[in-house]
């Protein structure tokens, strides 16, 4: 359950802040109170977990400059402003500069828990979509599973975050495996649109005359909605958006356009079209591709991510080691060169199921890495891909991923990791600095 934001209340006459202290937290709110607005300044900050409300006139710093360093602060914090009788336009300019809203003397004690309702959903979205946008940059919490600092990664971050917070629709293609249905969740966590439903469908999962009753109406046994209206203010992901058949494409095209914009209902398309040689521009009539692609993010195949693949493997084989109870393989680097060069034709997928067996294998004490990325059981040799890497794109990537699981066993102690690796603490810090690891990332684990 989610924790009650504060509310500072800042009024210079002892009454009123106890008096609608005592109403708010019988409403369920969390309140601190302060005399003057000074006072108040000390405990606000860009992230202040809550909303304020403010008397217009107060001696020494009166409402109008404190909304002003407020905004200064965090233009995003709820402001509600009190003012007294005829101080209407003072209220409207306090609006102008940024306030939430304002009440006038005498107040409906209501009214006043009804702004404030509104006032702090309004900042519980803003702080979510913070921390969310903040978890995508630092690859953290929810990010986590996107995993990696390649360029082309990062890239891929940055759409996230610029497309989330668009609000046309989207198409999501790549290959198998690559994660796109993560990258939808994503969109949607990091948008305006992040307290509303976000509802998946797959077109491929449902015959024609299901899929259309799913879709559109009239709905069957265990629906209330069709899907474009229960998705109704959020995101409707349509996975498989190659399987739509003509008719379908034609009834959501209808769909869209009578949504009008901004849309009501968002559509992130994803497509998983694997014909060689296809797109999902060739099989959705023009209209409707060109609407559902008017934003576009196209997710990278694994082996285009270079180290991020070892990190990936750490990752991966560190949480199957701790569910089936037995230590992670260590990866030489001949293997770390070999899970670097395999064209991965599954991505991430594939390679959590390779992962999962070099565990098992290791917990049995039997078998190589190597040797899950053979081609067939007869051919000794591992698959490599065409794309050739500069050896020192393979020796840079290996030592990065050797410093990183030293530093997770010793759980940041430098000392352990200079003797375990045998380098003077100059050139471990000054690699560590390079590949981007950094010591307070490891003592918390």
């Amino acid at each position: 359950m989610a924790k009650a934001m504060k509310i500072a209340i800042v009024d210079d006459e002892k009454d009123m802040r106890q008096s609608i202290s005592q109403w708010l937290a019988l409403s369920g709110f969390d309140t601190e109170t302060f005399a003057t607005a000074e006072d108040a300044l000390k405990h606000m900050g860009p992230d202040y977990p809550g909303v304020v409300v403010s008397d217009i006139k107060m001696p020494g710093m009166d409402g109008m400059q404190f909304l002003k360093k407020v905004m200064g602060l965090d233009s995003a914090l709820p402001v509600i402003m009190i003012t007294g009788h005829g101080d209407v336009p003072m209220a409207v300019e306090a609006m102008r500069v940024g306030a939430f809203d304002f009440l006038e003397k005498p107040f409906n004690p209501d009214r006043m828990t009804e702004l404030a309702k509104k006032a702090t959903i309004a900042r519980r979205v803003t702080l979510d979509n913070r921390a969310l946008r903040k978890e995508l940059s630092d690859g953290s919490a929810l990010m986590n599973k996107l995993i990696g600092s390649s360029p082309i990664m990062e890239r891929l971050k940055e759409d996230i975050l610029d497309l989330g917070q668009a609000d046309g629709h989207v198409l999501i293609d790549g290959e198998t495996g690559t994660g796109k249905t993560l990258v939808a969740h994503a969109l949607h966590a990091v948008g305006a649109r992040a307290t509303k439903r976000f509802v998946l469908c797959s077109c491929a999962a449902y015959d024609e005359d299901e899929l259309a009753s799913r879709l559109f109406g009239p709905v069957g046994e265990g629906m209330d909605q069709p899907l474009l209206e229960y998705a109704r203010g959020g995101t409707l992901v349509l996975e498989d958006i190659e399987a739509l058949s003509a008719a379908l494409q034609t009834r959501l095209l209808a769909a869209i356009d009578a949504q009008g914009s901004p849309a009501e209902t968002r559509i992130v398309a994803i497509s998983n079209l694997q014909e060689q040689g296809k797109s999902c521009e060739d099989v959705l009539r023009p209209d409707l591709f060109y609407r559902l692609a008017a934003l576009r993010i196209t997710v990278p195949p694994l082996r285009q991510r270079g180290e991020d693949i070892l990190a990936l493997f750490t990752r991966l084989s560190e949480q199957f080691a701790d569910e089936y109870g037995c230590e992670a393989p260590e990866v030489s680097a001949q293997e770390a060169a070999q899970l670097l060069q395999a064209p991965w034709p599954g991505n991430v997928r594939q390679l959590i199921n390779v992962a999962e067996r070099a565990v098992l294998q290791n917990r049995r004490g039997s078998g190589t890495i190597a040797s899950l990325l053979m081609t067939d059981a007869e051919d000794e040799r591992p698959v490599m891909t065409t794309e050739g890497k500069p050896l020192k794109e393979y020796v840079e990537a290996f030592e990065r991923m050797l410093i990183d699981n030293t530093m997770r066993r010793h759980k940041g102690s430098i000392a352990s990791v200079m003797e375990e690796l045998c380098l003077p603490r100059r050139t471990l810090n000054e690699k560590m600095a390079k590949y981007g690891l950094q010591r307070a990332d490891y003592l918390a684990q």
